[in-house]
């Protein structure tokens, strides 16, 4: 059976998504997630925090353009930091509404 991507899935990496499918196949266990990674329980906790908010970007990403989405996603990635989104965004904003001569 072939079934299109859901929505909220389409802003996930491979990581991700291979993430995804070790926390449901540990039942949740971030515990046990931790242990198989080899890595502390609050590294995946935070791992699972930026997966919910790429979640909950992508749910929210109707009135948002590719770009902005795009730029969202590596916030949360934390491969650019606060300020350089804010500057990129209000210049990519400003640039898409300004007036063309």
């Amino acid at each position: 059976m072939n079934r299109p991507i859901p929505n909220w899935m389409t802003g996930l990496s491979d990581e991700d998504c291979n993430f995804l499918k070790r926390f449901l196949l540990h039942s949740g266990s971030l515990k046990k997630v931790a242990a198989e990674y080899g890595v502390s329980y609050p590294t995946v906790r935070l791992r699972l925090d930026r997966l919910i908010q790429k979640v909950e970007l992508t749910e929210a990403a109707a009135d948002l353009s590719d770009f902005e989405i795009h730029l969202r996603t590596l916030l949360v990635d934390q491969k650019i930091d606060a300020d350089t989104f804010r500057t990129i965004l209000e210049c990519h904003q400003n640039e898409t509404q300004s007036p063309t001569d």
